[in-house]
């Protein structure tokens, strides 16, 4: 039985992104095609399914480690600035995007809300994990 840490992470992130787009609560709101998904991005994202991506990415995430809060997600898809002649620096990224997305994946109840030793953050449901599992079988 192969699980998500066994199949390459690129296909599996596409596989889920293609089936939560199929999940009637997992669409895309009318402002996601005009925001920048930080502050050191210059333009928004040119893919169109990048919401469905990045929702996909974030589930994984969260099964790799186990408990996830939106600070530490916004850390894991931060980026550098480009200032110009000055030195670079790393900013994180939007929270609004990822704090929608779990609220998103809560509703399809793949996600939810969960404290660890006093640790706040959002933990996978048994139906996500098959979820995940299931489409990395078929990855692989």
């Amino acid at each position: 039985m192969s699980r998500v840490f066994n199949v390459d992470q690129s296909k599996l992130v596409e596989k889920t992104a293609e089936e939560l787009k199929k999940i009637e609560v997992l669409k895309k709101p009318s402002w996601a095609n005009f925001v920048k998904t930080g502050v050191a991005k210059e333009r928004p994202p040119l893919d169109r399914d990048w919401w469905h991506k990045r929702a996909a990415s974030i589930l994984r995430r969260i099964y790799v480690y186990n408990l996830v809060g939106v600070n530490r997600l916004r850390v894991k898809y931060s980026s550098r600035k480009n200032n110009g002649h000055k030195p670079e620096h790393t900013y994180s990224s939007g929270g609004k995007i990822i704090r929608t997305i779990l609220q998103q994946l809560e509703k399809a109840e793949f996600v939810k809300k969960a404290e660890i030793k006093n640790k706040k953050g959002r933990i996978l449901t048994p139906k996500g994990k098959s979820f995940l599992d299931k489409i990395a079988q078929n990855v692989k």
